[in-house]
C-alpha cells in the first residue's frame, strides 16, 4: 500500500490500533507489537513517560483481550507489552477452557451427544450443553490479567482517547461495537451494525472473544434489554470502521492469518469429503480473516478515488484519506499449528478426533480448527517470533508510517526487566 509520509505540524495525526480475532492465533499480535515497541525505542520514542502510540484502540475476538490490556495500562505501552509477551509465552489450554476429561465430558461430550440423539434427549434441558468447550478459566483468567477498572483513569490522564470492543448478538442478529472514550463521541449506526457508548466490562471481553460452537455466548444489557453475544468477527463487514468513527487519522491493523494466498502456494489435493473439522476449520477463517481484507481493500479504493479529486471536492465530500498499514503473518498458521497438535492435552485429542483432527506435522488433519485453540506455549511462542520476524522485515515501512526516525538498534535487558517487573506488580495490585 502506498503510505503517505506524515506532516510537519507539531501534533502528529491521531493513531488507531486494531487487533482482529482469532483465538491462539492472537499470539502473533504480541510479536507485532513487541517489534513495534523495539523499532519505538531505536527511535528515540518510546521508554518511561512515552505517550502512548496508539491512542484510538479496537479490538475482537481475542484481539479484544489484548486490546483491553494496552488500554488498561496505556500509561506504560512497553511495560503493557512485556507483560502480554510474558503471559501469551506462559499461556495453556486449561487456562482458557476446561480441558480435563471432566470438563470435556461435561461440554464437548454432551455436545457430541446432542448432535447424534438430540432427537431422544431434547425434553430435557439440562442435557443440552451451550458450546464444545466451557472457557470459565477465560473468565478467571482475564479477572486477574485485565485491569479495566484503570480505564477511567487512563481516559481522564489522556493517555487514551478511546477504547473499542465489537460484539455479535445472536437475539437481534445486530453487529454491535461497544465504546468507552475520554470525549463524547456521536454512536453511529449502518445497516446491521451499530455502536453504543458505555462502560467496558468483562462480560464484553467474554462475549467478543465467544467463538461460535466452541465457547458459550455472553449475556450483555442492550438498550434496556437483555441480549446474547457471541465473537465480535461474525457480521463484521467493516473491521476498520470503528476506530474511524473514534477519530483515527491513520491506523495500524495487525491481522491473525494470511491476507492473500500466492496463486499456485499449494497442492490441492482430493482426500475426499471434508471432515467437520475441515468444515469448521474453513468456517472460521470466513469468519475471522475474509472481512478484514475486504474491508482493507475497500479503503484502498477510497484513499485512491480521493486522491484522484480536485482540492475543492475533496472540501465538498464527507470521506477523508486514512492511512493503512496492514502487518499479518507471513507463514500459514495452520501448518503452524499442525505441528504442535501434539501438545494438546489428551482429552481435548480424543475429543477432536471425534470431529476429524489427526496426527501431527505433514500427516496431519484439521490443523486450521486447532489452530484456533492451540493455547499452549510450543505454539503460541513460535506465532510471537513469527510476528516479531515480520514487523522488523519491514521497519523502513512501519518508520514511514509512524513517522519515526532511523536510528542503530539499541537492548537494555536491565530496562525489559524493570518492565516486566512492573507490569507484574501493577496486575497483582
Amino acid at each position: 500500500m502506498q503510505l503517505v509520509p506524515p506532516s510537519n505540524n507539531a501534533t502528529p495525526p491521531a493513531t488507531g490500533l486494531i487487533l482482529t480475532g482469532g483465538g491462539a492465533r492472537a499470539a502473533y499480535q504480541v510479536g507485532v507489537l513487541a517489534a513495534l515497541a523495539q523499532l519505538r525505542r531505536d527511535a528515540g520514542m518510546g521508554g518511561s513517560g512515552a505517550p502512548n502510540p496508539f491512542p484510538i484502540i479496537a479490538g475482537t475476538s481475542a484481539g479484544a483481550i489484548n486490546a483491553a490490556t494496552l488500554a488498561s495500562y496505556a500509561d506504560d505501552f512497553d511495560a503493557a507489552v512485556d507483560g502480554l509477551m510474558h503471559i501469551w509465552q506462559n499461556i495453556h489450554v486449561d487456562q482458557v477452557y476446561a480441558a480435563d476429561s471432566l470438563g470435556v465430558i461435561r461440554t464437548g461430550a454432551r455436545w457430541m451427544t446432542m448432535m447424534s440423539l438430540g432427537w431422544a434427549l431434547a425434553r430435557w434441558r439440562r442435557s443440552r450443553p451451550r458450546s464444545l468447550l466451557d472457557n470459565a478459566p477465560l473468565r478467571e483468567l482475564l479477572a486477574r490479567w485485565t485491569r479495566l477498572e484503570r480505564l477511567d483513569e487512563m481516559l481522564a490522564r489522556g493517555h487514551l482517547r478511546a477504547l473499542a470492543i465489537s460484539g455479535s448478538s445472536y437475539t437481534s442478529g445486530q453487529h454491535v461495537t461497544f465504546y468507552q472514550t475520554r470525549e463524547p463521541i456521536e454512536p453511529w449506526l449502518r445497516s446491521q451494525r451499530l455502536a453504543v457508548r458505555t462502560e467496558l466490562t468483562l462480560s464484553h471481553l467474554m462475549a467478543s472473544s465467544a467463538i461460535p460452537f466452541i465457547f458459550p455466548a455472553e449475556e450483555i444489557e442492550l438498550g434496556g434489554q437483555k441480549e446474547w453475544f457471541g465473537d465480535g468477527s461474525m457480521r463484521q463487514s467493516a473491521p476498520i470502521s470503528p476506530a474511524v468513527h473514534l477519530g483515527a487519522q491513520r491506523v495500524l491493523v495487525i491481522g491473525a492469518g494470511r491476507m492473500h494466498e500466492p496463486t499456485g502456494s499449494r497442492p490441492v489435493v482430493n482426500t475426499g469429503h471434508p471432515s467437520m473439522a475441515q468444515i469448521a476449520g474453513h468456517a472460521l477463517s470466513n469468519i475471522f480473516l475474509d472481512a478484514l481484507a475486504v474491508d482493507v481493500e475497500r479503503m484502498q479504493r477510497i484513499n485512491h478515488t480521493l486522491s484522484l479529486l480536485s482540492p475543492e471536492a475533496r472540501r465538498n465530500t464527507s470521506l477523508r484519506p486514512v492511512d493503512v498499514l496492514v502487518i499479518a503473518p507471513s507463514r500459514r498458521l495452520d501448518d503452524m499449528a499442525a505441528e504442535h497438535q501434539g501438545s494438546l492435552p489428551p482429552p481435548i485429542r480424543a475429543m477432536l478426533r471425534g470431529v476429524g483432527v489427526n496426527g501431527e506435522g505433514r500427516q496431519a488433519s484439521g490443523s486450521a480448527l486447532t489452530s484456533y485453540l492451540l493455547f499452549e506455549p510450543s505454539y503460541t511462542g513460535e506465532l510471537i517470533m513469527l510476528g516479531m520476524t515480520d514487523t522488523l522485515a519491514r521497519r523502513a515501512e512501519v518508520q514511514q508510517f509512524f513517522g519515526w526516525p532511523t536510528r542503530a538498534p539499541s537492548v537494555d535487558p536491565a530496562m525489559m526487566r524493570k518492565r516486566r517487573a512492573g507490569f507484574a506488580q501493577a496486575a497483582k495490585a
